[in-house]
């Protein structure tokens, strides 16, 4: 078929979808006549215009006698919603014109990525499994799927104005809660786009029944131990009892664990007991934070008696928030945490997970106590490992909140006012800058290039009284939030792709190709020099790693005992360190203090063996997406297959797949030292924790008189006995290094092989002609590659 006769087809089938949202087949299209389309098209001009195009459609193919074989030439739609069919014809001879959208109020990227995926999926449809090739296309095409979410860590303590931050950063005013002084967020909150709906949605996931049950059985055991303890305010009874208080009222008092676990107390939450999910759906922001605030709030004056609220948050583990249509979260979530974990072992493990998974965090706090407040700064460093090497994050911003605020602002002018707000945020900008570059843990993790210091005012942002919008920085966070949505990378990786697939589809139907033998041996030799290249790299790393542990064992060995005497005699006396030893020792040596630094002991004495490896272990697996790991040798492997294109035009198209795909298991295997490398680096930690648990439960066992000290002497003694778990945990750690780097090695070699016997050892192979799907993919790979965003 003419391009010209084809382009006027498409265009006549289009035009009715566009204008009446019908949806018809070729053979219906040539029963049109006057009357139906007038029927279809009752406007005048619009009808009009439509049968002087069909009539000229109508002469060109009587003119040129050709057939249309619709299956090969149309696009599957994007939707059936709400569309009438005139007859339903077999699902291959539709023709089905591209959903109806505002194109000139999309940016680029969104079209060309939902014209190449409608594409994909009319080639994926058409190809068979018959043959190795067609089977190794159709996974390919499916492969080209991602789902890229950047996470953003929201961190900071009550009152620091997380929740204000940002309702003002998505333009949301009333979706989170904010501004009572007696309540705050009590569990994490994720805030990402609805993409399947209008409404404000929240989707509620609950702790498990049995998990409740043994949190109800370890209070009660923390209790009666402790009955005889001195207690604080700020001690875990008061966190006990602000957490059955919110659930039971007074009711728990005198109850047992038995008792707290009857149905009657879960009557408005049965989705608690049947393991299920709530899902609340709103039209408005202010609707559903309503509704949400028993799930995600607690509350100091909860009320007693009859004016007894109840509060859900202590079986909450997480709550989504989505919202429809925000750009800022196309391809962001923002994650409200909690400053250092949760006591709560299902929550804890969810929150590690999370911070581990961060790209981005963000510190908030009050401007006026940015220095002296030292909880920001405590949470920073507690969670420098998690986000750090064991995590993904590759920028750290503060942000100092309330920077409208300044002490006495009434007795200056409105202009003095301003320019005094102005100079004292520079100034705090500088000090907070200065403070970080004094924090040595952190800066193993992280450099100054990538910590940057934000001071905002979401009540400005939205007034405009004392500041403008800039001078508020909140449109500086916004931009910082439309850069991480990355449109143009995920749209370029996907039709770059494609353009390889077609290529090897139509590089396939070209038989007799003189050069495949030729070609074949020398990426064969160019794969076997650029793997051993990759190979010497990884070996550095290992030798690197093994001289920097076994430095850790030996220092570990000389200070441990040390360590642990700081930490079990040098600390509170008396009753008061028994019960927070207590607990150590009954979550596996780790301790989440409301306040305060988190106790570790697990940490404490792997402590040498992190310090030894953190500076190199960045180095070699940096957290920035530009950077490779091992020295950028995965990033620079390559095929050189644009060197063979010149002397080799005739396997041009397979040389092109190639490179593509060169470059997507480039990214795939980026993606996964992501992930396995915190698992390397944490495994020492895991390691010792491990070793120690077998102590742990001794601990943890003693009841009575001179508990304390059996605690005590139970630790060091297993400590002294297992000094081998330095050398134990340092084999574990380049075991896990070893795993990874051989399968980095096997991916590569096997993928790249496979996909060059494929594209240029495979012949006699029977595939549906693609020629035009090709050029309508590499036109929109050219829009693409000739756009001034940088990929």
């Amino acid at each position: 078929m003419c391009s010209n006769f084809k382009n006027d087809l498409h265009f006549c089938i289009t035009k009715i979808y566009l204008i009446t949202d019908e949806e018809i087949t070729q053979e219906s299209f040539y029963e049109l006549n006057d009357e139906l389309i007038d029927k279809l098209i009752p406007k005048v001009g619009p009808g009009l215009k439509f049968k002087k195009r069909f009539k000229q459609l109508k002469e060109k193919q009587s003119a040129n006698e050709e057939t249309v074989n619709l299956s090969a030439e149309v696009l599957p739609s994007t939707s059936d919603k709400g569309k009438r069919r005139f007859d339903q014809p077999d699902e291959s001879s539709k023709l089905q014109p591209p959903a109806k959208r505002q194109r000139s109020s999309q940016p680029l990227e969104a079209i060309v990525l939902s014209d190449v995926k409608n594409i994909m999926k009319f080639v994926h449809a058409r190809l068979h499994e018959k043959d190795k090739l067609s089977a190794f296309l159709k996974k390919k095409i499916s492969d080209l799927e991602t789902d890229k979410r950047e996470l953003v860590g929201v961190f900071g303590k009550t009152g620091a104005g997380k929740s204000s931050l940002i309702n003002a950063i998505i333009e949301e005013k009333n979706l989170l809660p904010s501004g009572s002084v007696s309540a705050c967020t009590s569990v994490m909150i994720k805030v990402e786009a609805n993409m399947q709906g209008s409404n404000y949605e929240a989707d509620i996931e609950f702790i498990t029944p049995e998990e409740w049950k043994d949190e109800l059985w370890s209070s009660y055991q923390f209790l009666g131990d402790n009955e005889d303890c001195e207690m604080d305010v700020d001690n875990d009874y008061h966190d006990i009892s602000e957490k059955f208080s919110a659930l039971y009222g007074e009711e728990w008092k005198g109850k047992s664990s038995e008792d707290l676990m009857d149905g009657k107390y879960f009557k408005e939450i049965p989705e608690f007991l049947q393991g299920r999910r709530k899902i609340l759906s709103c039209e408005s922001a202010k609707e559903l934070s309503a509704r949400c605030v028993k799930y995600t709030r607690s509350d100091s004056k909860q009320g007693s008696g009859k004016d007894v609220k109840k509060w859900y948050w202590p079986l909450v583990k997480c709550v989504t928030v989505r919202v429809p249509n925000n750009d800022f979260l196309q391809h962001v979530t923002l994650v409200d945490l909690p400053g250092n974990g949760d006591r709560n072992k299902s929550r804890d493990k969810m929150w590690k997970q999370i911070v581990e998974n961060c790209s981005t965090v963000w510190i908030v706090t009050e401007i006026n106590r940015v220095i002296a407040e030292k909880e920001a700064w405590e949470i920073l460093e507690s969670a420098s490992s998690y986000i750090g090497n064991g995590g993904e994050c590759r920028q750290i911003l503060f942000i100092c909140t309330k920077s409208d605020h300044i002490e006495d602002s009434d007795d200056h002018s409105a202009a003095q006012r301003r320019d005094l707000i102005v100079k004292r945020n520079m100034q705090v900008k500088d000090e907070v800058r200065k403070e970080f570059s004094r924090l040595h843990k952190i800066k193993k993790h992280f450099t100054d290039d990538h910590f940057k210091v934000f001071t905002v005012s979401s009540k400005e942002f939205l007034k405009k009284k004392r500041l403008n919008a800039d001078e508020t920085e909140i449109p500086k966070l916004q931009q910082f939030l439309q850069d991480l949505n990355d449109c143009h990378s995920e749209t370029f990786n996907y039709v770059s792709g494609a353009y390889g697939i077609l290529s090897l589809i139509q590089g396939a139907n070209c038989r007799g190709v003189a050069s495949k033998k030729h070609v074949c041996g020398e990426l064969e030799r160019t794969m076997s020099q650029q793997l051993k290249q990759v190979a010497k790299a990884m070996a550095e790393a290992y030798r690197t790693f093994e001289r920097c542990l076994s430095e850790g064992v030996e220092s570990s060995i000389c200070s441990y005992g040390q360590k642990l005497k700081t930490f079990l005699y040098y600390r509170k006396k008396g009753s008061a360190f028994h019960g927070t030893l207590k607990r150590v020792v009954q979550s596996g040596g780790i301790y989440k203090q409301k306040k305060g630094k988190q106790i570790n002991i697990n940490m404490m004495l792997a402590s040498h063996l992190m310090d030894s490896i953190d500076e190199d272990f960045r180095k070699t697996f940096p957290n920035e997406v530009k950077c490779g790991a091992f020295n950028g040798v995965i990033e620079t492997f390559s095929l050189n297959t644009d060197f063979l294109n010149k002397p080799h035009k005739d396997v041009e198209l397979q040389l092109r797949f190639l490179k593509t795909e060169e470059e997507k298991i480039k990214a795939k295997l980026n993606k996964t030292i992501r992930t396995q490398k915190k698992d390397v680096y944490n495994s020492v930690t895991q390691k010792i924790k491990e070793i120690m648990e077998e102590c742990y439960i001794k601990a943890a066992a003693f009841r009575g008189p001179g508990t304390l000290n059996n605690m005590r002497e139970t630790i060091e003694r297993h400590v002294h006995s297992n000094k081998g778990m330095f050398e134990r945990a340092k084999n574990t750690m380049l075991e896990k290094l070893n795993a990874l780097m051989q399968y980095i090695l096997e991916t590569l070699q096997k993928t790249m092989m496979e996909s060059i016997e494929l594209s240029l050892k495979t012949d006699n192979c029977s595939l549906p002609d693609f020629s035009a799907e090709l050029s309508m993919v590499k036109e929109n790979y050219d829009k693409l590659e000739n756009s001034p965003v940088v990929r």
